[in-house]
């Protein structure tokens, strides 16, 4: 059977691992650090809905400050890895891909040891190639790069993320996008960005690209 992707690039953090529910216990601790002022529940859940300029203006972040928070999330997240799990059905999303013969590349801002912890021995030997410690907003020349590694075109990768940025990099890079609603960014942020497809459950994944455009799936 022919398939429309040779290689799919996954976001990790609120795609392929719930990472939101250990962030929000973290975030007071990372605003206070960096003087971002009170983070309470409605603030975390008010920064789902806007992009990321507009989260940087809401928290007052300059862009000379963004590679030291993410330095320090990453720190927090491989010291408190073991609070952070794949989401269900995840596996078997990754398997199927596999053994279909579709490459699998992670592609994060966060540590790649963590990464692989998360997906444990059997996932992380499924994965072609990781990609991690990306900076906040530099995932489009990783994609480009991956995708040379990979000898895949852009017209044969899809990228994979739960955030704004995802699909920003999926688009300046040249390859087709997804956007899951489990993650951070909420399904309406998401859909105002116009991805080629939306998921909102994991099983659609794998349906999507079976039937190479899927039926199950949210068009944008």
């Amino acid at each position: 059977m022919s398939r429309r992707y040779d290689l799919v690039i996954f976001d990790f953090d609120g795609t392929l691992a719930d990472s939101l529910t250990w962030f929000r216990s973290a975030m007071g601790d990372v605003a206070d650090k960096h003087g971002l002022g009170p983070m309470c529940e409605d603030r975390a859940e008010s920064l789902r809905g806007l992009t990321p300029k507009q989260i940087m203006s809401e928290l007052k972040i300059p862009a000379w400050k963004l590679p030291f928070i993410a330095a320090d999330v990453r720190a927090m997240a491989a010291e408190n890895v073991d609070q952070i799990k794949l989401y269900d059905g995840i596996p078997d999303v990754l398997r199927a891909l596999h053994e279909a013969g579709v490459r699998i590349a992670v592609v994060s801002s966060n540590g790649e040891t963590a990464v692989r912890e998360v997906l444990g021995e059997e996932l992380t030997e499924l994965v072609s190639q990781f990609a991690c410690g990306a900076a906040l907003f530099g995932k489009a020349s990783i994609f480009r790069k991956v995708m040379k590694r990979a000898g895949v075109s852009p017209d044969r990768t899809l990228s994979v993320g739960d955030e704004v940025r995802d699909i920003e990099a999926a688009r300046e890079a040249g390859c087709d996008c997804a956007a899951v609603c489990w993650g951070f960014a909420t399904p309406e942020i998401l859909n105002q960005q116009t991805p080629d497809v939306c998921f909102s459950d994991r099983a659609e994944i794998g349906a999507y690209l079976d039937s190479k455009g899927g039926s199950t799936a949210q068009q944008a």
